[in-house]
């Protein structure tokens, strides 16, 4: 056995860095498709502005005398606990974790009757409502697209192939 033979068995580096070479950009860096990071994104952000209405409610508690009390912090206390879904939802999507694909989905299909609802009480709310719809939309599209689903392990595992009978 030659030296450059012996050499070339003790390195296998040439042999595995063409593999490494190439590397992506963006969030498919990672892995991650971006259909997948967008549902993420905007299901954090739905998470973000839930918890917000619920801080808002608590600090309108404290600073004002509502009529009720104990319906007051009720209201503030359900807004806040309901902002827990969409956050760890984002949480699940973004990390590539399969459960959250349906808790994401949940929280879009009750997005579209409430940004449908809000829309028709006009002016401002028309726009939020119409926010909150889209966003739903978007999001569903996303979580349904066939680039997310295989990054989830949601669906057919054997690339779509169906046996003949």
């Amino acid at each position: 056995m030659s030296s450059k033979s012996a050499n070339a068995e003790s390195n296998p580096e040439p042999e595995t860095q063409p593999e490494t070479a190439p590397e992506a950009e963006g969030p498919e860096a990672e892995g991650r498709p971006r259909r997948l990071a967008a549902a993420a994104v905007l299901t954090g952000i739905e998470g973000v502005v839930v918890a917000a209405f619920g801080v808002v409610s608590l600090v309108m508690l404290v600073t004002s005398t509502p009529d009720d009390m104990t319906q007051a912090l009720t209201m503030a206390l359900t807004v806040l606990a309901l902002a827990v879904l969409p956050l760890a939802a984002a949480r699940g999507l973004w990390r590539q974790q399969r459960w959250g694909r349906g808790p994401s989905m949940i929280v879009q299909l009750m997005a579209l009757p409430i940004g449908w609802q809000m829309a028709q009480n006009g002016g401002v709310w028309t726009a939020a409502g119409a926010a909150i719809a889209l966003a739903g939309v978007a999001v569903l599209c996303c979580l349904v697209n066939p680039t997310a689903t295989l990054a989830l392990g949601v669906g057919p595992r054997d690339g779509g192939a169906t046996k003949d009978a």
